[in-house]
């Protein structure tokens, strides 16, 4: 019996300190769809510590932590990419070349309500699970 390796899509989540909305993206990437999508996050700067709101809230609705699991990369620290997701930070990403990219137009929820927190990250799901359709969407762009 002979098993095909299908190759997934290399895809990245990018935002200027990938310290939340991009963290957030990589996290549910690999919890809804890490059979069609080798995920990475990264930014142009990085922090410390993930958001702490992020990780909180993460681990409540979905169980992932982000804490354990992920850190603050930079776009120099991920392997090269099909796909650019900027988070709409108006990130430029020059030396990040991809196949296909796309901004998600998502406003910052650092500092805000958890109830503003948690709109980010359900649209945020919103987009990874809409993602699943890419490899059919999107076959031409690759």
């Amino acid at each position: 019996m002979h098993c095909l390796k299908v190759e997934r899509i290399k895809i990245a989540f990018v935002c200027v300190h990938n310290s939340c909305r991009s963290q957030v993206a990589e996290a549910l990437c690999k919890h809804f769809a890490n059979d069609l999508f080798e995920c990475y996050s990264a930014g142009t700067e990085v922090k410390e510590i993930i958001n702490a709101d992020a990780v909180r809230l993460v681990k409540q609705f979905y169980g992932i932590d982000m804490e354990k699991a992920q850190y603050s990369k930079l776009l120099s620290d991920i392997p090269p990419v099909d796909v650019v997701i900027t988070m709409g930070c108006n990130v430029t990403c020059p030396s990040l070349p991809c196949k296909y990219r796309e901004d998600w137009g998502l406003d910052d929820p650092t500092g805000k309500s958890d109830e503003e927190f948690v709109k980010v990250i359900r649209r945020i799901e919103t987009k990874v699970l809409e993602l699943k359709n890419f490899p059919s969407k999107y076959k031409n762009s690759l």
